[in-house]
């Protein structure tokens, strides 16, 4: 019997505490934030389609990413993209179909400019927003060349990023069929 009383007590001080709560803001604005100005939501309101459209100008190499990569992901991601506190990048080639996938950007991900998105949206953990074109099209090259997608001399940009095939990208069907 005691343990109904105890839901019964939580549930009160649950509503309790809500109704107190309401007291205090009322249908007041808590002032909480502040409103982003247009030239911020632009900063953010994008979309990078797998066929290319939304990327932006600019360019990068494996080389200049790799020194990018070192400085701003190896800490979560680990060196040369494998054994990282924050999962791997690189590896995993051939094991999805498997009993042990590991899920990583060259056995997993079905699109290329996937990466260039959410490293431009998410990346880096501790300051997202804050990389340019040009050094997230670099890391974007170093992270395939780790994969063995793309060679080490690739420049990366928004004409060939599109193009670059993915190892799994066949085992993906777009949510949008064109003959709809």
């Amino acid at each position: 019997m005691s343990i109904y009383k105890n839901i019964i007590c939580t549930l009160f001080l649950f509503l309790l505490a809500g109704h107190a709560i309401s007291d205090i803001f009322g249908k007041k604005n808590p002032n909480l934030g502040v409103p982003l100005s247009n030239e911020e939501v632009k900063k953010y309101d994008f979309v990078i389609m797998p066929d290319g459209q939304g990327l932006p100008d600019g360019q990068g190499s494996v080389d200049e990413g790799k020194n990018l990569y070192d400085i701003h992901c190896m800490a979560c991601h680990g060196m040369g993209g494998v054994k990282g506190l924050n999962g791997d990048l690189a590896g995993g080639h051939g094991t999805i179909s498997g009993p042990f996938p590991k899920k990583t950007v060259g056995s997993y991900w079905p699109y290329s400019t996937i990466l260039f998105d959410y490293i431009r949206r998410a990346m880096p953990y501790q300051s997202p927003g804050s990389l340019s074109n040009d050094e997230i099209y670099s890391i974007s090259a170093y992270i395939l060349f780790i994969n063995n997608i793309i060679d080490s001399e690739m420049i990366l940009n928004k004409t060939n990023l599109p193009g670059i095939k993915m190892p799994n990208s066949e085992n993906f069907i777009w949510a949008f069929p064109e003959d709809s």
